[in-house]
């Protein structure tokens, strides 16, 4: 745990006593309040740092997992995006053979490369999906507790309506990462790896073709097996990207958009005409040498319809 044992223990203790019992197994309370969201120390769409209140609500403490994905596409017979043909009237301009059910799988290179091409390392595999992680031939057995990925936010915000959640908005998200706390670099404080231990699933050595596995882990690991935050929740930097429900949009000049679907859409980005939601708390390979979205106030732009290897996603339920 990243605060103290008292902290803790006030936490559980007043939410179960202002807010009653938990309305699911393995969600904590996160209090409401008012924090600084952003940052203007590091990359350019997280500033400028602004103000932000929320109101409290539930949080799974735990990523959704191969496990409990399972248990909801057998009783809603959910077919996930990566398993279906893309319209060939979306994308007038792909190849016919990017087209079949497909979705995006980090492949090292041999070798050191150039880290100006991102696609030197990312491919569409088709077949690859939540139950065929790395593409046809792999599968998530004895992965039941590794968090379930090749999910587009359809298909995460499917499971959260099935059980009766929804997907954080990117400022709850944020405020319930920091555990209480802000202003630091990271969600534990100012080093990477206190004491020279890793306390979050994320990449170290060279990236994108050597990963020292100084964290035990070269892709997901199981959830819960790093500290949680001083609100009880494991996972919310490293491990893999979570969707959020919040349109993308610049925190200076976009968020009061009437239209915040159609002002997330960026024509020049790599997601073209596409509408792009916000994801938070970095992956397995965000590296120093690379990817330094290992925070709390990181975030990224995700179209709509993509599905990757290292993306997941949690639920929350609002009062």
């Amino acid at each position: 745990m990243y605060g103290s044992p008292a902290m803790r223990a006030a936490l559980k203790y007043g939410a179960s006593r202002e807010h009653g019992r938990p309305p699911a197994r393995d969600m904590v309370w996160i209090p409401g309040g008012t924090f600084l969201m952003g940052s203007n120390l590091h990359y350019p769409e997280e500033a400028p740092a602004h103000t932000v209140s929320v109101d409290g609500f539930w949080m799974d403490r735990y990523l959704v997992t191969n496990a409990q994905f399972r248990k909801f596409v057998k009783a809603t017979g959910h077919v996930t995006l990566a398993e279906q043909p893309a319209d060939p009237a979306q994308y007038p301009d792909a190849l016919t053979e990017l087209l079949v059910p497909s979705s995006i799988v980090f492949v090292p290179p041999p070798g050191p490369i150039s880290k100006g091409d991102p696609y030197r390392w990312w491919q569409y595999i088709a077949g690859a999906n939540w139950r065929h992680p790395e593409g046809p031939g792999s599968s998530i057995k004895q992965r039941d507790h590794h968090p379930v990925v090749h999910v587009a936010h359809a298909d995460a915000a499917a499971y959260a309506a099935w059980s009766g959640k929804q997907l954080p908005g990117e400022a709850e998200w944020e405020r319930a990462a920091w555990g209480g706390s802000e202003g630091a670099e990271f969600a534990w404080g100012e080093e990477l790896h206190p004491g020279g231990r890793p306390v979050a699933n994320t990449f170290q050595g060279d990236f994108p073709h050597h990963n020292s596995l100084l964290d035990g882990y070269a892709g997901t690991s199981p959830v819960g097996v790093f500290p949680a935050n001083d609100y009880g929740l494991f996972d919310t930097i490293g491990n893999v990207w979570e969707w959020t429900d919040s349109w993308y949009a610049s925190h200076a000049s976009n968020a009061g958009s009437t239209d915040a679907r159609a002002a997330s859409i960026d024509p020049t980005s790599q997601h073209g005409a596409m509408p792009r939601k916000v994801v938070k708390g970095g992956s397995y390979l965000c590296a120093p040498s690379y990817c330094r979205r290992y925070r709390p106030a990181a975030r990224m732009a995700q179209g709509i319809d993509t599905s990757t290897s290292h993306m997941g996603f949690r639920c929350i339920v609002r009062l």
